[in-house]
């Protein structure tokens, strides 16, 4: 059936053909369907797309917090751990008085691993945070053997001392000795009366 749009009277619609009557149907029915896709529709999808990363945003934050709950009695476990372990540590710091002590063992523990000592001279202490750290410039003469004794005594020192800057060099009077010259460092915790000043300062 062929269509004349030359032929159809747009004042009376209802005598166009039917053929005519649901092409016109069609279009407004898209019409209207494009029309409320585009300022409803189109926004809405939008915002249900965002909604929908939010939820899986919100999921994910959900499940971390519901695996740190889970932990959290763990994570106090190991809290505490960690504070008993760092008072033992504090622990193992001499207070004023007992610096003297720990000088006489380090000096102790390297004459006991036979080794003479040229030099045993405590440098100023240097302050720290909560500490004070205690330089000791020493150089002993002996032989490889004995330097391994007096390292490994040192380390087993019930207090903290480290070893750093250690130089081993042959002896010009003795060709059979060696000299080591080193820094040992041992700690003090300081007392708050001690810290409180240096913290004002900061």
């Amino acid at each position: 059936m062929n269509l004349d749009l030359n032929e159809l009277d747009l004042t009376n619609v209802a005598r166009w053909p039917a053929a005519a009557r649901a092409v016109v149907i069609i279009f407004i029915i898209g019409g209207v369907i494009f029309l409320g896709y585009w300022f409803h529709t189109k926004d809405q999808l939008v915002q249900l797309e965002e909604a929908e990363q939010h939820e899986l945003d919100l999921k994910v934050i959900f499940e971390k917090k519901a695996q740190q709950a889970t932990n959290l009695e763990a994570y106090e476990q190991q809290l505490e751990e960690m504070g008993e372990s760092f008072g033992a540590m504090l622990r193992q710091l001499p207070n004023k008085t007992e610096v003297a002590d720990l000088l006489v063992d380090v000096s102790q523990t390297g004459l006991a691993s036979g080794l003479e000592f040229e030099l045993f001279k405590p440098q100023a202490e240097l302050p720290r945070e909560f500490y004070a750290e205690l330089p000791i410039n020493i150089q002993v003469i002996g032989r490889y053997h004995e330097f391994g004794e007096f390292i490994s005594g040192v380390a087993a020192l019930p207090r903290i001392v480290t070893v750093h800057d250690v130089k081993i060099s042959p002896r010009e009077k003795d060709g059979s000795l060696l000299v080591m010259n080193l820094i040992a460092k041992t700690y003090r915790y300081l007392e708050e009366d001690e810290r409180a000043p240096e913290e004002g300062q900061q």
